[in-house]
């Protein structure tokens, strides 16, 4: 057997400044996730009635309801509103997760 015969084509320093810039990227973008995990949005729907507190990675991290408003409502309009203000809080989690970590996927060189 020819030496050399087994080895593939010659990459050397393209494939190392690749797998440099990879490693760069995997590093930034655990930076971004905990940050995610740290930042936090807030959502009130009903005049403040419902409040929502989301963390930027989709963790719901509070739920509170006015004792006011309990008073006057109902079990499904309670259900209604809550679910509102979760799902708006899940929508700002995601363009606060699309700000920090969207730059990151732009520049990945694939």
């Amino acid at each position: 057997m020819a030496k050399g015969f087994n080895r593939g084509p010659a990459m050397g320093g393209q494939q190392s400044g690749m797998m440099q810039q990879l490693q760069q990227m995997q590093k930034k973008m655990e930076i971004a996730q905990a940050k995610l995990a740290e930042e936090t949005v807030t959502v009130t729907t009903g005049g403040g009635a419902i409040k929502i507190v989301m963390t930027g990675d989709q963790k719901c991290k509070s739920v509170e309801i006015s004792p006011e408003f309990l008073k006057d409502a109902d079990a499904e309009m309670l259900q209604d509103m809550i679910l509102s203000a979760v799902n708006m809080a899940l929508d700002e989690a995601r363009v606060l997760q699309e700000k920090l970590m969207g730059p990151l996927a732009s520049g990945l060189p694939f």
